[in-house]
């Protein structure tokens, strides 16, 4: 299943990927840092959603309260908790 979050509170407005049961393929980040987010993208290819969660939930960026790695553990515990309703 390929899904969308639009993303709140950071510099990137949107991030799709694909959900493959648990395991998370395909990540692009629709603005912010673009090497960064290449990066990210790169290193969370094929990791399971819970692993995610564990690595990135509630990392921050300067003042913010959340991050795009943050973000991106949101993402995708919500498009699994849909996915397994």
């Amino acid at each position: 299943m390929t899904y969308e979050y639009k993303t709140k509170g950071t510099c990137s407005s949107r991030i799709t990927f694909d959900l493959d049961g648990d395991v998370v393929r395909n990540v692009k980040f629709t603005g912010g840092c673009n090497g960064n987010l290449k990066g990210i993208s790169a290193i969370v290819d094929g990791m399971k959603v819970e692993d995610i969660e564990k690595k990135l939930s509630g990392i921050t960026c300067g003042f913010k309260n959340t991050s795009c790695p943050d973000q991106l553990a949101k993402a995708v515990a919500e498009a699994y908790a849909k996915q397994n309703g």
